[in-house]
C-alpha cells in the first residue's frame, strides 16, 4: 500500500496536480450538463407524450451537437490557450442553462435546448489535454484517466436531477445546473496552468490528423467505448422506465450504478495500459463489451441487466482510458486537436445509439435489435485494431502499446514519418 502510495505521489510530482484536478472538475460538470436530457428523459417523455422513437432523438441531440462542437473547440484551444477556452465554454454553458431554466414550453424548445446542451459536450479534447499536458509519456494514460475520468458527471445528472424533478419540476433542474457551473468556473480560473506542450504550428499542422489513416481507426475505437458510454447512459433511465416499468428515480439510481463503474474504471484503464500497453487493454475490452451486449439483447431480468450493464460500462470505461494513452504518443504536439476530433466522431457514434434503441423498441416491440447492432459495431472494431497493431508497434509505440521512451520531439518526427509511409 505504502508503495502504490510513493508511486502515486511520484506521478503527482512530475506534472501540475492543480491543473490535473481542475481539468477533472470542469469535464465533471460539463459532462452533468451534458447528459441533463437523458437523465430528464422519463419526465419530459412524460410531460409531452413522445413516442419511443420522439424520446430516442431527444435524448440524442445534445450528444450529436456536442460531437460537431468538439473539434472546433479544441483547435482554438490551441490559439487562445486551453484554459482560455474552458473558461469561455464554461460561461457559455452557464447562459444556455438559464434559458432552459425560462424559455422552454414545447418540444421544440427541448430539442433547441439540447442543441445548447451539446456546448458542455464539446469540453472533452480541451479537458483531457489540459489535465495531462505537463504530464511525461510515461504518466500519460493515468493522467488521461483522471482527467477524462469526469464522465462521471453522468452519475451527478442521473442521481441529482430526477429528485430535483420530481420537487420542483423538470425545468428548474436547468437553473440549478446553472448555479452548479460556478464552481468548476471559478476552480479552473484559481488554479489551472496552461500546460508547457503548447507548439506554435499552422492551421495545416493541426488539422493534418484529420487525413491521417490511424486517426480514423481511433474514431472507430472511440464510437465503441465512448459513443456507447454516453449513448447508453444517456438511453437507460428511459430504457429502465420503459423496460421494467420502474419509477423514474428509481430509473436513475439503476443508471448511476453503470455509470459509476464506468467512470472509474476510465482511470484503471488509463493504468493498466501504461503498464502493460493500450493495444493489449483494449483487446481484452472488446471481447468483454461484445460479450456482455449480447447478453443484454436477450433481455435478462431487471437484476442480472444491471449486473451486465455494470460489466459493459466497467469495460466501456477502461477503453476510454487505454484509447488515450495511445493518442499523445500518436500526436504529442497536436493531442488536443487529435482528441477534440476523435472525440468528436465518438459522440457522433453515441448519438446513433439512443436513435438505434428507440426505433428497435416502436418497430420491433423490444430493445434487442439495438444491443445486437451495437455488438456487430464493436467486433468490426476489434477487427480493425487487429489488422493495424503490428505496424504501429514498428513505428510510433512500443510493444502492446506501451510508451517508448523519447524525448517528444523525437517521438513526433517518428509518428508523422510512419503515417507518410503507411496507407
Amino acid at each position: 500500500m505504502s508503495v502504490s502510495i510513493s508511486k502515486f505521489k511520484k506521478f503527482l510530482r512530475s506534472g501540475h496536480a492543480p491543473t490535473l484536478f481542475s481539468a477533472f472538475l470542469y469535464f465533471d460538470f460539463c459532462f452533468a450538463i451534458w447528459v441533463l436530457n437523458g437523465a430528464m428523459g422519463p419526465f419530459i417523455t412524460e410531460y409531452f407524450k413522445l413516442s419511443p422513437s420522439q424520446t430516442g432523438f431527444m435524448i440524442s441531440v445534445p450528444i450529436f451537437a456536442g460531437a460537431l462542437m468538439r473539434f472546433p473547440l479544441g483547435l482554438l484551444s490551441q490559439y487562445i490557450g486551453r484554459k482560455n477556452a474552458a473558461i469561455l465554454e464554461m460561461s457559455l454553458i452557464v447562459l444556455a442553462c438559464v434559458y432552459g431554466c425560462f424559455f422552454i414550453s414545447t418540444y421544440h424548445d427541448v430539442l433547441a435546448m439540447g442543441v445548447l446542451l451539446g456546448i458542455a459536450g464539446a469540453s472533452f479534447g480541451v479537458a483531457l489535454s489540459l489535465g495531462s499536458g505537463s504530464f511525461p509519456r510515461e504518466y500519460k494514460g493515468l493522467a488521461m484517466g483522471i482527467a477524462g475520468a469526469g464522465n462521471s458527471g453522468t452519475v451527478l445528472a442521473v442521481l441529482l436531477a430526477p429528485p430535483l424533478a420530481t420537487i420542483y419540476g423538470w425545468r428548474a433542474v436547468y437553473g440549478f445546473a446553472a448555479v452548479m457551473m460556478l464552481l468548476p468556473l471559478i476552480v479552473v480560473i484559481l488554479f489551472a496552468k496552461e500546460p508547457p506542450d503548447r507548439a506554435h504550428q499552422t492551421i495545416w499542422d493541426h488539422l493534418h490528423c484529420l487525413w491521417q489513416y490511424d486517426g480514423w481507426v481511433f474514431n472507430f475505437i472511440y464510437i465503441i467505448t465512448f459513443g456507447g458510454f454516453i449513448g447508453l447512459s444517456n438511453f437507460l433511465p428511459s430504457y429502465y422506465y420503459s423496460q421494467f416499468q420502474v419509477s423514474k428515480i428509481q430509473a436513475g439510481q439503476l443508471t448511476m450504478l453503470a455509470a459509476i463503474v464506468g467512470s472509474g474504471m476510465r482511470i484503471v484503464g488509463g493504468y493498466m495500459a501504461d503498464k502493460r500497453g493500450g493495444i493489449v487493454t483494449l483487446r481484452m475490452i472488446f471481447l468483454i463489451v461484445v460479450a456482455s451486449l449480447v447478453c443484454l439483447s436477450l433481455q435478462p431480468s431487471l437484476v442480472l441487466t444491471t449486473l451486465l450493464l455494470m460489466l459493459c460500462f466497467a469495460a466501456l470505461g477502461a477503453g476510454n482510458g487505454a484509447l488515450f494513452q495511445l493518442v499523445p504518443l500518436r500526436w504529442p504536439l497536436a493531442t488536443a486537436v487529435a482528441g477534440s476530433m476523435i472525440g468528436e466522431i465518438g459522440a457522433l457514434g453515441g448519438a446513433f445509439i439512443p436513435n438505434a434503441m428507440g426505433q428497435s423498441k416502436e418497430h420491433t416491440g423490444s430493445f434487442a435489435s439495438g444491443f445486437i447492432l451495437f455488438a456487430l459495431l464493436a467486433v468490426i472494431t476489434m477487427f480493425i485494431v487487429l489488422a493495424r497493431q503490428r505496424q504501429w508497434t514498428r513505428a510510433w509505440v512500443g510493444a502492446g502499446g506501451k510508451a517508448l521512451l523519447i524525448p517528444i520531439e523525437d517521438a513526433s518526427k517518428e509518428a508523422t514519418a510512419f503515417q507518410t509511409q503507411s496507407p
